[in-house]
């Protein structure tokens, strides 16, 4: 088979790399995508690193064995703990591997205005430090604010969204970054997009959102072009989902997430 009719990659910890996948299916149409949801695991923000970093290997291994084209880790807490493992198994099995770490950095970088970056992530993420350095190895001094979030995402992903229990959690979580006087927030979680409205409300129509979506999407397109293995249907391309956890829960859910229908689509999977 042609490299260029593989189909992408994508995992999470959950049903929160569905966020990028709809951006990725709306700027990359002709693309197939496999999209392994580690919702049997999740969630992936309050767990020791050297557990992250086993799983999201064995993940990656599994991606890998069933032929992809490339390697998109659609997860913050992931990349932060398995980022460079993974980059390394995708070199030796010559498939280019796309983090939301750097892509977010450089966008977040590129349009602040006053240099004061806030980012909004998981325990595990903020403690790895990934985003710090991701923004400091682009040149530009900034003063980056970081705020954990621990209880944010599983909120999220078991609904519902939108309630007083999480209008206030998101304040809280708003105070220290109001505080440093942010111009823009990196969206730190795929979670997180979900609340984007609750965010932008707290911390003023002036605080510029950076979310992983269009940014992974940007850097998948500029990798294959350059590669020569964009897909050249000029058709809609396929989605299909393997899911570690319940398949009718991550359907139902992730259907609110994808914005599309996920139903026949998704099957079991062991990890």
């Amino acid at each position: 088979m042609n490299r260029a009719e593989l189909p992408i990659g994508v995992f999470d910890s959950g049903v929160g790399g569905l966020t990028v996948l709809h951006e990725c299916l709306v700027s990359l149409p002709a693309e197939d995508f496999l999209y392994l949801g580690d919702s049997g695991h999740f969630p992936y923000g309050t767990k020791p690193v050297a557990e992250l970093r086993d799983r999201a290997g064995a993940i990656a291994t599994q991606l890998l064995q069933r032929g992809v084209k490339m390697l998109v880790i659609a997860c913050n807490s992931a990349t932060a703990a398995a980022g460079d493992e993974i980059r390394q198994l995708g070199a030796e099995a010559g498939v280019p591997v796309v983090t939301v770490v750097g892509p977010e950095a450089e966008i977040a970088a590129s349009i602040s205005g006053s240099g004061r970056v806030g980012v909004l992530a998981t325990p595990a993420t903020v403690d790895s430090g990934a985003y710090r350095r991701a923004l400091d190895d682009l040149g530009r001094p900034l003063t980056v604010t970081e705020v954990a979030a621990p209880d944010l995402a599983p909120i999220i992903q078991n609904g519902p969204t939108f309630d007083e229990e999480v209008l206030g959690l998101v304040r809280g979580y708003c105070q220290p970054l109001s505080e440093a006087g942010i111009d823009t927030l990196i969206l730190g979680c795929t979670h997180y997009p979900l609340v984007a409205p609750m965010l932008q409300r707290m911390l003023g129509r002036d605080v510029s959102l950076v979310t992983a979506g269009h940014a992974i999407a940007a850097a998948i397109q500029r990798e294959l072009a350059a590669s020569g293995e964009l897909a050249e249907s000029e058709g809609e391309g396929d989605y299909r989902f393997l899911v570690s956890g319940d398949v009718g829960t991550f359907v139902e859910v992730g259907t609110r997430f994808l914005q599309l229908p996920l139903a026949g689509r998704a099957e079991k999977v062991r990890i």
